[in-house]
C-alpha cells in the first residue's frame, strides 16, 4: 500500500511535492493549502497547476537531453 502511495503522489501530486521542497516545507502542506484555496477562489489556482505541471515535464524533458521534435 504505501508503495502504491508514493507512486501516486509521484505522479499526480509532482507539483505540490516540487513546491514543497523548494520552499522547505511539507508537501501535505503545499496540498492543503492549494486544495483550501481552490475553494476559496472557486478553482483558479487549478490552471496554475496545470501550467506548472506542463513546466515540470518539460523541463524534465530538457534536461534529458532528448532532441525536440521541431529540431
Amino acid at each position: 500500500m504505501k508503495r502504491l502511495k508514493n507512486m501516486l503522489e509521484r505522479s499526480a501530486f509532482g507539483v505540490c511535492s516540487y513546491l514543497g521542497d523548494k520552499m522547505g516545507i511539507a508537501s501535505t502542506t503545499v496540498r492543503l493549502y492549494f486544495i483550501y484555496i481552490s475553494f476559496v477562489t472557486l478553482g483558479s489556482p487549478l490552471i496554475f497547476y496545470l501550467f506548472a505541471a506542463f513546466w515540470l515535464n518539460i523541463r524534465k524533458y530538457l534536461k534529458s537531453g532528448k532532441k525536440l521534435l521541431w529540431e
